[in-house]
Parts: structure tokens; sequence; C-alpha cells
């Protein structure tokens, strides 16, 4: 889709409404009126709210996928002759390709990790089938890596430490505003984006690498590492 000022207008519009109020709560004529252009434009260019919907998240995922193909190319991860990474080198590698997907709106990747939430949260089966056709460039090889470093996890365990891992992710980088302005109100420090990152993926390789919490706590994994 050519990116003209009206689909922009309606895009820009579209994104913050249902990361305010949600899919289904948020109506075309409320996107019309906030991007100031009729119904009609809308029908134009997308043909139906669930298309519209699929390119809000496309705005956001095509770059995305850009920058992580390019970053597993450029350290030949997951290639035959390339080297195995760290968990924390992965993971600064996505969060960090997160950081630099363009946007129009300065808080747009807080923005998209609030829409990816509400995508496994609110009934959009079609937007899920949308996001494992399209993401499924970068997320699958993300997934293949962290398989490959932690051979020690039985399928479950890794599947649920991945799932914490999103999670936490996706918590910090869609709130990453109001928690900086809640550190800078309490103890006047004014951290940047960039060094939330250097915070968050230490901790996050921690929870994927550390000893199985399922042997610690006595609980029988009959699911085999895989």
């Amino acid at each position: 889709m050519a990116y003209t000022e009206t689909v922009n207008r309606i895009l820009d519009a579209a994104e913050i409404l249902f990361a305010e109020k949600g899919f289904s709560e948020t109506s075309l004529r409320m996107i019309t009126g906030k991007a100031k252009v009729n119904l009609a434009a809308v029908n134009y260019h997308f043909g139906s709210k669930n298309a519209l919907i699929q390119a809000v998240f496309n705005r956001f995922l095509s770059p995305l996928n850009e920058l992580m193909v390019d970053g597993l190319k450029a350290n030949r991860w997951g290639q035959s002759d390339g080297k195995v990474p760290t968990i924390e080198e992965v993971l600064r590698l996505y969060t960090n390709s997160l950081l630099r997907i363009p946007t129009r709106n300065e808080n747009g990747v807080s923005i998209f990790m609030r829409l990816l939430g509400l995508a496994y949260t609110q009934s959009q089966g079609h937007l899920r089938k949308y996001l494992e056709d399209e993401y499924s460039q970068t997320f699958w090889p993300f997934l293949s890596l962290i398989k490959q470093i932690t051979p020690e996890l039985s399928t479950t365990e890794r599947f649920w430490r991945t799932q914490f891992v999103i999670g936490s992710m996706a918590f910090t980088m869609s709130s990453i505003q109001q928690l900086t302005d809640i550190l800078e109100n309490k103890a006047g420090s004014d951290v940047k984006p960039e060094q939330v990152v250097d915070y968050l993926v230490p901790f996050l390789a921690a929870g994927l690498s550390n000893q199985s919490s399922a042997v610690n706590l006595g609980v029988t994994d009959q699911t085999p590492a895989s």
C-alpha cells in the first residue's frame, strides 16, 4: 500500500485509538473523526475494519522484519557456518530493533507493543493469523535460536519462559514513558529508552538461561526437550 498523506492520517488515528480503547470498542466513525476524513476514504484505501487493523500492524512489522533479518544476516546467526549467539545477544538485537522502528508518533514503539498485547487478549482471530504469517520471518528464527541456546530446557519450560520474556518486554516497552516519568519524579533520574534496554536485557536473559525451575520446585515435566 502506498502511504499517502490520507492513508497515514487514517493509520495515525487508528493506531492511537486502538491502543487506547481496544479494537472492538473503536469504531470507524471514531477513526474518521480523529483523522478528519470521511468514511469513503477508509473504505477506499482499506476496504474493511479488519484490513485497517492489519495495516496498522504492517506499518510497524514491515520495518521490524527488515531490521531483524538484516541483523540475523549480519551476525550469521542461524546459518550453518555462523556462531551460536548468547541469549543476551539475541534479546539485545530484538529490543534494539524495536527501538529503531521508524514511526510518525514519538511514542510509536509503546503504541505498537500495547497493540501487540491487545492482539492476544482480545478476540481478534484474523489478527493472530495475520501476525503468525507476517511475523514468522523474524519470530521463528528468534525462537529457533532460543531453542538452540537452551537445550537443557524441556519444550514446556522453554515455551513458558519465552512467553514470560515476551510479556515482560511488552509491558516494559509499552509503558516505557510512564515508567521513566515515575522514576524521574521519585528519584530525579532521567533515563533514556536505550538505557532501559540495558537494564531489561540482562534480566530477561537470566530468566531464560537459569537452571530449570521445574526441577527446583519438584515439578515433573513429561515433555522432553526438543
